[in-house]
């Protein structure tokens, strides 16, 4: 079986791996930060892990109003991830931080045509600061970054894990692997600051494993065993995030979890603004609900 995971496509796949992996190191948040924000208790005055799920969460509703792809988001985040575990960010400036970082991820990632005006983006995001706020904050974040516009994300990983999975079903088993279904729990994941604290990697294997696990493509199983040794994953880590990824999955599907408000940036676009806007920035897409397996 290790033969056939190491021919064709699949070789090419692992190709890619090691750089990856040594690059993921280098774009990590700090986790001692991470931690003092998980602390943190709601005075009002300090950042806490709850502003910051706040903060993503709008930021998840302005990929989906502007029709952006998974990778912006989760390059989004790592920039405001790694800042605030490097910088004490008052709670009034989150919102020019978030947006700031969220604008650098669009920029880095979408193509030049579909990167909306600064005014457009502060307005439809309802915040009050300027357009020179922003430039200025994305200065900041820039330098705290050490100019690197640019970071190996876990959508980077669990596009190339469910590609080397590929590699190894059967057309016929494909359909049961959605990766819109994967990428919906990425996003999920996203908007908990715990799994910041994860490796890009583990994160990807972590929630293509439980998938694995429940759909019970029991043929996908020495595969996924050969991407957690080819990734340095051990048995422990991965069965740590399995765990919590899991749980955040199934809070996030409960009546109780707050989903992310795109319905909030509909009716806040003016006619003006309408006019303004290119005709795909307005194309809203539905609420992030993780999608049916076929069964």
């Amino acid at each position: 079986m290790i033969d056939t995971l190491e021919s064709g496509g699949a070789r090419d796949l692992l190709l890619e791996l090691p750089a990856m992996l040594e690059q993921e190191l280098r774009a990590q948040p700090r986790a001692a930060g991470l931690r003092l924000l998980e602390a943190a208790h709601d005075s009002g005055l300090r950042m806490t892990a709850r502003l910051r799920d706040f903060e993503v969460k709008d930021l998840l509703s302005l990929t989906q109003f502007f029709g952006f792809h998974t990778e912006t988001f989760s390059l989004a985040v790592n920039f405001l991830d790694r800042f605030l575990s490097k910088m004490k960010v008052q709670p009034k400036h989150l919102g020019c931080v978030g947006l700031s970082c969220f604008y650098l991820a669009v920029k880095a990632s979408e193509e030049e045509r579909n990167v909306p005006l600064a005014t457009d983006l502060i307005r439809i995001s309802q915040y009050r600061f300027t357009i020179s706020d922003m430039m200025r904050m994305e200065k900041i974040i820039l330098e705290k970054l050490c100019w690197k516009a640019k970071a190996i994300t876990a959508f980077q990983f669990l596009q190339l894990y469910h590609s080397f999975i590929h590699e190894n079903l059967s057309c016929e088993r494909r359909k049961y692997l959605n990766f819109d279904r994967l990428e919906t729990q990425l996003k999920a994941c996203h908007c908990r600051l715990a799994f910041s604290k994860a490796k890009p990697s583990v994160l990807a294997l972590s929630i293509l494993a439980l998938e694995i696990e429940e759909q019970k493509l029991l043929e996908l199983m020495e595969a996924l065993e050969f991407l957690q040794l080819h990734s340095k994953i051990s048995n422990r880590e991965l069965t740590f995030w399995k765990e919590l990824v899991l749980k955040c999955l199934m809070e996030y599907s409960s009546s109780k979890c707050s989903k992310p408000n795109v319905q909030k940036l509909k009716w806040i676009v003016s006619g003006r603004t309408v006019r303004q806007l290119k005709h795909s920035y307005y194309r809203i897409t539905h609420l992030p609900t993780i999608p049916e397996t076929i069964s």
